[in-house]
């Protein structure tokens, strides 16, 4: 079986090595006796996907990605342009959208993570007064929500563009979500979704105002970042257990009793799961699912099991 080889963006500014925000993953790959290969993020995300990946040797194999987000559909010009060259992204074009946007894992998650109701965008305008509406009233009509899209929130603009402190106040809801659309512009992914707040646990007193996880798992009043946890798994089992990139000093170890079987019905081979404790302390909840490939890493964690599971994958 060929041993996959890992792509990491290039160096803007030095094509010939990785993108400095990866340059310690392609190291301590180097150093696992794995093989990387680069790949130009600028030129995926302009739509040029074959000019993107002129440096990947052909007939390269298996491929694992680390990078940055990319919306699903140059993710998926990114596959097709690999395959021309006879490499395999092992991620499927389906399976990366099914993990990195919203509405491909929810279904599944449902239940363990806040209830959340989307509304698909047409290009960057802001939903109507009327989808806004029916929305809020899906979601229970009353409460507060978080806003985000189908992959990112605005938690660092909390109260401007994030959080809506009660559904029934119609306006306000179309003021947050207002200004998230305007503030997102041409990054807008999928469409906007609101999403029920939960309180989770806090560690003590965060340095600034506006320092929240993703999907609200902080209050926003500065009194603490929520203990929150990022889990890696590959085919179905935890191969990474850490804190949240945001926190990345906090100890953390949360219940996974539920968690593997709903990673493993989602199907996708690489992801990650953000899970934040309930204040009350009856639990965990999943606040976040992400395709492996692109959720980033925290500083300072031991990442060589991680990499030498995806090189043996």
């Amino acid at each position: 079986m060929p041993v996959p080889s890992i792509l990491f963006p290039a160096d803007p500014l030095n094509p010939r090595r990785p993108d400095p925000h990866f340059a310690w993953e392609a190291r301590l790959l180097r150093e696992l006796g794995g093989e990387h290969h680069l790949v130009d993020h600028d030129a995926l995300l302009a739509g040029h996907a074959e000019e993107a990946v002129r440096r990947v040797p052909r007939d390269a194999g298996p491929l694992w990605y680390r990078g940055w987000m990319l919306p699903s559909a140059r993710y998926a010009e990114f596959a097709a342009a690999l395959t021309a060259r006879g490499g395999n992204l092992l991620t499927s074009a389906p399976g990366y959208a099914a993990a990195h946007e919203l509405p491909g894992w929810y279904g599944v998650f449902e239940g363990a993570t806040p209830p959340s109701v989307w509304i698909p965008a047409d290009g960057t305008a802001a939903p109507t007064p009327e989808e806004l509406a029916d929305a809020a009233a899906r979601l229970g009509g009353t409460g507060p929500a978080i806003v985000k899209d189908y992959v990112k929130s605005r938690k660092h603009e909390w109260h401007e563009a994030c959080y809506v402190p009660e559904l029934a106040d119609l306006a306000a809801v179309g003021r947050v979500v207002g200004r998230f659309v305007e503030l997102q512009g041409e990054f807008l992914a999928g469409g906007v979704v609101l999403r029920r707040y939960e309180e989770f646990e806090r560690t003590g007193r965060s340095d600034r105002e506006g320092a929240h996880v993703e999907d609200g798992a902080d209050g926003g009043d500065g009194t603490g970042r929520a203990v929150e946890a990022r889990v890696w798994w590959l085919d179905g089992r935890p191969i990474l257990v850490g804190p949240h990139p945001d926190a990345p000093h906090q100890r953390v170890e949360p219940d996974l009793t539920h968690v593997p079987a709903l990673v493993r019905r989602l199907g996708c081979r690489f992801v990650t799961t953000d899970l934040a404790r309930l204040a009350d302390g009856s639990g965990w909840r999943v606040v976040e699912v992400g395709d492996g490939q692109v959720s980033d890493l925290p500083r300072g964690v031991d990442a060589s099991g991680l990499l030498a599971s995806l090189i043996a994958a």
